[in-house]
This record gives structure tokens, C-alpha cells and sequence, in this order.
């Protein structure tokens, strides 16, 4: 069931428009800076991810594993990483712990020896079996320099298989972090993470939250098109979320955590504008899921065009580094501004 599950998703990911919403970036305006006096080829996007240092901002963000065309995808994701000097994380390993011999579909490390590598559970897990020793076994499985948990309670509810019970999870998850000797990181998967809940997180002991907000993957229409009984229930909800931007902003303000900024980031002006609303890194997956299919090169050929979309952002800003794209607010003005 849950490897025809995932081969579902992919399927409907790259058929489908599973689209809706809106990620709030067209409420921010740069203002254009005629005299940049820097240089483009000076330009510096690198930065530093759990102590390791990577050329751009960038996480390749979990999308998935278990099955024959999800190893292919996350080969090819990974070379990618391995070559361009950035992030990766792999799709919820629940099912290579249920089934150890879809481990193969995960593991990427020996085409990808140096990148900053995520494991990635399912947080609600905890409530069904899951606990540490399960934690330790998806790090082991990929050799990973982190551990996230994705929260997904609209995506559960409304997947007839679902797991519902979300009760306690935050105090769970922050035994997890304690216990854990790496990193754990949380996530959403569309709906975007609110202030109050990067602050419970924050006390808790995660110090990494990827906000995945509203305007990217819906997860309510990919799970309502695998069952027809449920189509209208995925309409009703297709907008349910925080918009991406504000769910920076609003994480941004939780002194002490790395803001990992996802949900509909399609261009590299969305990149400039997460980055200088507050994000410290940026995901991206859905853009990268068809070139993933195809070949590590056509991968590439995206990521490459994000990259310079970001940096030609950055340099009519008159900004040389991502340091300075995130201090210098004052080039993002609400449309309200004008």
C-alpha cells in the first residue's frame, strides 16, 4: 500500500496541477538599484548548513524514495548536489524502516560523498511505533548530517490511509533532539509554519525550521485525486495554509532559529525575496522532480538557471554576498508601500 502510495505521488506530481495557492511574493517589491558598484563575477552565494560549507543557499527538498523511479530521481538529485556544492534531503524513509530492502532507494552518499545529506520522517510516526531507535536507523540508512521531521496533518487527514493521531508530538519531538547526536530539523509540507509554532518548536529544542508554506505541492489535491470519494474535500481545502513569504517573516522574528524558506519557490527572484525576508536557506522540489526523471544533467540545467536568476537579483540590488541580501531589508517594500 504504501509503495503504490508513493508511486502515486510521483505520477500525479508530474501529471497533474497540484499548484494552488499563493506564496505571498508578489507582495514584496525590490527596489532597483541603477548604480550597483560591485561586480557581477564577485558576486558570493555561498554559505554555511550544519557546519559544512555550501556554494549556494539551496536545498534540493525531500520529494522521494521506495520505489525503482524514485531511486533514479534521487541519483540524479544527488550528483547534482555533489556537483554544485548544495543541500539534499530524501523523501520520508517510513517505509525502507517497514521494508529494509527499499533502503537501496534512499541511500545516495556514494554518488554524493560531501553534500549536506537529510534523513526525513514523518513526525506523526512517533505516535504509531516510531521512537529513537528508528531516528538513528533513517540516519544510518543514508549516512545523514540531519534528521527532519515533516508535519502533514492536512495531507493525513485528508489521505484515507492516513495517520491522525497528532497528539503530544511536540513534546516527542523535542526528546528526539535531545537524544539525537545530529541536527533535527521540522518542516511542513505546504501549509507553512506560524510563528507560535517555530516559538513551541524553538523551546523544545529544534533549532531548524523549514517553514514549507501555501503557493507550492498541495498535498490536499495530490491526496484527494488518488481517491475520487475525496476530490471535494481536497477543492475545499486546496488554499488552506500560511503563504510562504509570511510564514518567513513570521519565523524570521523567533530569535535563535535557521529559517529554511520553501513552498512554491520557482524562480530565483523568489529566492532573493525569501532570502531577504529572512530565510537563511531555500528549498526547492517540485521544479526539479521532471528534469529528475530525465537525467542529473537536466537537473543541473535547472538549478544552474535558479542560481543565476538569484544572483542577477543580487547584483541589481547592488548586494555581494547573501549575508548582505539578508541584512538589507530595506530593498523589500510591501506593495501597500507604494
Amino acid at each position: 500500500m504504501t509503495k503504490q502510495r508513493k508511486k502515486d505521488h510521483i505520477e500525479i506530481c508530474l501529471q497533474n496541477r497540484i499548484e494552488v495557492g499563493v506564496t505571498g511574493f508578489d507582495n514584496y517589491h525590490f527596489i532597483h538599484r541603477a548604480l550597483p558598484e560591485i561586480d557581477f563575477d564577485e558576486i558570493d552565494l555561498s554559505c554555511r548548513f550544519l557546519k559544512k560549507k555550501l556554494n549556494y543557499p539551496i536545498l534540493i527538498s525531500s520529494m522521494t524514495g521506495g520505489t525503482a523511479k524514485s531511486e533514479i530521481i534521487n541519483q540524479n538529485l544527488a550528483q547534482v548536489a555533489q556537483r554544485l556544492g548544495i543541500a539534499m534531503a530524501v523523501g520520508s524513509q517510513r517505509i525502507a524502516i517497514e521494508k529494509p530492502e527499499l533502503a537501496s532507494t534512499f541511500q545516495v552518499r556514494k554518488v554524493a560523498p560531501n553534500i549536506v545529506l537529510l534523513s526525513n520522517l514523518g513526525a506523526v510516526q512517533l505516535n504509531y511505533g516510531f521512537g529513537i531507535k528508528e531516528c538513528r536507523r533513517a540516519i544510518k540508512m543514508i549516512e545523514a548530517d540531519g534528521l527532519i521531521f515533516h508535519l502533514n496533518p492536512l495531507q493525513e487527514v485528508i489521505q484515507s490511509e492516513g495517520n491522525k493521531n497528532f497528539s503530544d508530538l511536540l513534546k516527542k519531538i523535542g526528546e528526539i533532539s535531545k537524544q539525537l547526536k545530529l541536527p533535527v530539523i521540522v518542516k511542513e509540507v505546504g501549509c507553512g509554519i506560524s510563528n507560535n509554532v517555530a516559538e513551541f518548536l524553538l523551546r523544545a529544542g529544534v533549532k531548524i525550521v523549514d517553514v514549507s508554506g501555501q503557493g507550492g505541492t498541495n498535498w490536499a489535491l495530490i491526496e484527494s485525486s488518488r481517491y475520487k470519494k475525496n476530490k471535494e474535500l481536497g477543492k475545499i481545502f486546496s488554499k488552506w495554509g500560511i503563504p510562504t513569504a509570511e510564514a518567513i517573516v513570521e519565523c524570521s522574528k523567533v530569535k535563535g532559529l535557521t529559517i529554511i524558506g520553501s513552498g512554491g519557490i520557482r524562480t530565483g527572484i523568489d529566492m532573493a525575496k525569501a532570502l531577504a525576508l529572512g530565510a537563511d536557506m531555500v528549498g526547492v522540489a517540485l521544479p526539479l522532480l521532471k528534469p529528475a526523471t530525465e537525467s542529473a544533467e537536466a537537473v543541473e540545467e535547472k538549478i544552474k538557471s535558479l542560481i543565476l536568476q538569484l544572483k542577477i537579483s543580487m547584483f541589481c540590488l547592488g548586494v555581494k554576498n547573501i549575508g548582505e541580501l539578508k541584512n538589507k531589508v530595506n530593498f523589500v517594500r510591501q506593495k501597500e508601500c507604494f
